[in-house]
């Protein structure tokens, strides 16, 4: 008999502190609270129940529940008895039921989120939604079936291999029970049929086809499928059969000149992406992950960065069907757990089991940030079993690892994977936007046979928040958009980088954040947590990624605007831009990306700017309007306000020979009553850094140095600490007692 599988998502209740509702899957508990902030997020043990009717059984068939996601940790019991329990929450696992089923059944799934010491992830900057959050399903298979006990994979391996013009495809199959045969066919190609070996009472099946004249899968111009079943048959009939894409590709990474796919090089121009989304948290149905592919496509990019974990299948699937190139990794994040290891391990079998035949995929990372504390031996063992376990599993793809912008270069972590990239955050978190080409221009000098990829960077922006001025931990919009105008021209003088990753598309919980006014959330998003406005970074983007003409008026949401003359900035991958002010002409450029006209402002004023190309016509327009005062709903503080508008004499002034909340926190620690001022000071600030992702952190000397040249009010304003304007004066006066050293650091 054919193998059965049915979707169980409705008719579910659900049971937290005592309190039972009903509810359908994909569900989480912290779809709300865990988008508020810490002090309502909540983490513990919940309960779903579902009654199930047993299915009529023949001939020894097996029943089996499969659960695609299940954070963080679930005992799945049925009528009262245990019969599985799975650590971690991000990849699908199944439990077979089959000997414990009576004709009316009771079926429980204990979930917990908990903080514990040994399921990653523990820490790390965003929200660990609790909840059966994908679907489940009842699969009904014969005695004799491809294995369902193989790490959540479905039994059925295939191993492309390109030469030249054609290709040989290799396959392996796992099953359980007798198998007389096994049939892989190919649609439109052909069939073989697979050797049978027995090892540890499994049946393995190997066997391979020809591909004349492959067609071959070929990035976002040509992501090409073919289509293989496994058949296996048991007594004279087909009692099992398993489908699945693949696509034949090369691959390979080069120190100088970056990624190269099928012979060519091909640039990832690529974005981070967290699965959550404002109101649904981790629970999405597939028209969302759709959306989500859209708005990427449409920015432009051909590679993505799922992050910090495994994702739903469904989303695999669309980035195999739309030529999108993957980097897959588990989540081993910012802290190591000694107790930590085995789950480790078993989370990158599962990763790479249920993932395999994705041609999509190109790297296995073994872990993101994981030295925020610091590199002990037993982090280094635990990198290496990773680094093995890859390539045993898989020798067809790259081993991987994203690097916290605090590691030293020359840590034996950076060599160890075949890949690696750096998460850099210069010109947000500390520095300046140009010390990001310093670092890989000095990186690319000393390491020139190593190929280096930039796989985080970004700056946070709330849309609400608008400057003229924008400035480091600002979080407008306009800043954001600067930041990364900088990034893409420093990628595009660097072509040895193999690849770029946006910190993020989209916004995303993280529950120990506090900042901007928006508790509960990351802001460095391109698009906003409910995916219905793109932030004027993303247009840059387009700018220089989509093929697909376009013109983009900045600052829409910058409306009352105080300065005379303001800044009217286009994005656009058209080489002319004409602007017209209130229906007339006002001026012409040419150029690439960015545009830039300064115009006189009095009253209410109609921007529309036009390009085109051929036949092809595009503008936006918006609207501005002079104001009076500053509009106080575009800044975070009143004092923001004073800062950018006010005379110079009416901010915090310097006093010759002095120091003051201006001067560096070098020249202020060189001082033996500065330092004393500064006391407990920088320890708060590295805790409060990215949600608390700072606390605890071991500061490089090269990293000090950097922290060290920057004024102490930019450092206050970036931790959230910035006092009010009455306390930042009184610190300020404090500081312009005392007097600045003769020699400075």
């Amino acid at each position: 008999m054919a193998r059965i599988v049915e979707k169980i998502n409705e008719q579910w209740e659900f049971e937290k502190q005592g309190k039972i509702t009903s509810i359908s899957i994909p569900h989480t508990w912290n779809a709300e609270d865990g988008q508020t902030g810490p002090d309502m997020y909540f983490r513990g043990v919940c309960i779903y129940r579902r009654h199930l009717k047993k299915p009529k059984l023949a001939g020894g068939q097996q029943v089996y529940l499969e659960f695609r996601g299940v954070n963080s940790s679930a005992v799945v019991r049925v009528n009262g008895k245990e019969l599985g329990r799975h650590d971690g929450g991000y990849a699908a696992f199944r439990v077979n039921v089959t000997d414990v089923l009576e004709e009316e059944n009771m079926l429980e799934v204990v979930v917990d989120n908990a903080p514990n010491t040994s399921v990653y992830p523990q820490r790390a900057d965003f929200t660990f939604y609790g909840g059966i959050y994908r679907d489940v399903y009842m699969i009904i298979a014969d005695a004799s079936h491809f294995d369902l006990d193989d790490y959540g994979g479905n039994g059925f391996r295939i191993t492309p291999g390109i030469n030249g013009e054609n290709a040989v495809v290799s396959f392996e199959t796992y099953s359980v029970g007798t198998a007389e045969k096994i049939i892989v066919s190919v649609a439109g190609v052909g069939e073989t049929e697979l050797a049978l070996e027995t090892v540890g009472g499994k049946t393995i099946g190997k066997g391979s086809i020809a591909l004349q004249n492959v067609h071959k899968w070929d990035g976002v111009e040509d992501p090409y499928l073919y289509e293989a079943a496994a058949v296996l048959y048991c007594g004279g009939e087909a009692v099992d059969t398993v489908t699945d894409r693949f696509g034949c590709r090369e691959f390979r990474f080069d120190a100088e000149e970056g990624f190269f796919l099928n012979g060519r090089r091909y640039p990832l121009h690529g974005v981070s992406r967290h699965q959550d989304r404002l109101g649904v948290g981790n629970a999405l149905t597939q028209d969302m992950h759709e959306e989500d592919m859209e708005l990427i496509l449409d920015m432009g990019a051909n590679s993505i960065r799922l992050a910090h974990y495994q994702h739903d299948q469904y989303f695999y699937d669309l980035c195999d069907e739309k030529g999108i190139v993957v980097w897959a990794e588990i989540p081993y994040i910012t802290v190591h757990m000694e107790s930590g290891r085995e789950n480790t391990i078993r989370q990158m079998k599962e990763l790479i089991t249920q993932n395999y035949n994705h041609a999509s995929i190109v790297c296995w990372a073994l872990s993101n940030e994981i030295t925020l504390q610091g590199v002990t031996e037993d982090l280094m063992e635990n990198h290496r079993i990773l680094n093995d376990l890859v390539h045993e599993m898989d020798r067809t793809r790259v081993s991987a690892m994203a690097n916290l912008f605090l590691l030293e270069t020359d840590s034996p972590l950076v060599s160890l994977p075949d890949i690696r990239g750096y998460n850099l955050y210069y010109g947000w978190y500390v520095g300046e936007m140009e010390d990001n080409d310093a670092f890989f221009d000095d990186f690319h000098q000393k390491y020139p046979d190593t190929a280096i990829g930039l796989t985080e960077y970004g700056a946070d922006a709330v849309i609400t928040l608008q400057s003229p001025k924008p400035e480091k931990g600002d979080y407008t919009e306009s800043y954001q958009a600067v930041y990364h105008e900088h990034m893409l021209e420093m990628f595009a003088a660097r072509p040895y980088l193999w690849g770029t990753y946006v910190w993020n598309m989209f916004e995303f919980a993280a529950a120990g954040r506090d900042e901007a006014g928006d508790p509960g959330k990351n802001h460095k998003g391109l698009v906003t947590f409910d995916r219905k406005q793109k932030k004027d970074a993303y247009y840059i983007y387009k700018a220089w990624w989509s093929r697909e003409y376009f013109v983009h008026l900045c600052g829409s949401r910058y409306h009352d605007r105080v300065e005379d003359t303001t800044e009217i900035k286009v994005y656009s991958n058209l080489d002319k831009i004409t602007l017209y002010v209130d229906g007339s002409f006002f001026a012409e450029q040419e150029g690439a990306h960015v545009f830039r006209f300064q115009v006189p402002i009095e009253g209410v004023h109609r921007i529309k700017a036009v390009g085109g190309c051929g036949d092809i016509r595009c503008e936006d327009s918006m609207e501005v309007a002079k104001a009076s005062v500053p509009n106080p709903s575009y800044f975070m503080s009143l004092d923001k306000v004073r800062n950018w508008f006010d005379a110079p004499e009416e901010r915090n002034e310097d006093r010759e020979g002095y120091l003051s909340v201006n001067s560096t926190l070098a020249e202020i620690q060189s001082t033996e009553q500065g330092a004393a001022l500064l006391a407990g000071m920088m320890g708060r600030m590295t805790g409060k850094t990215a949600g608390g992702m700072g606390e605890g952190v071991a500061i490089p000397e090269a990293m000090q140095k950097m922290v060290a040249r920057q004024p102490l009010k930019k450092l206050l304003q970036q931790a959230g600490m910035e006092p009010e304007p009455e306390k930042l004066q009184e610190l300020n006066r404090a500081l312009n007692q005392i007097r600045k050293a003769e020699v400075q650091l």
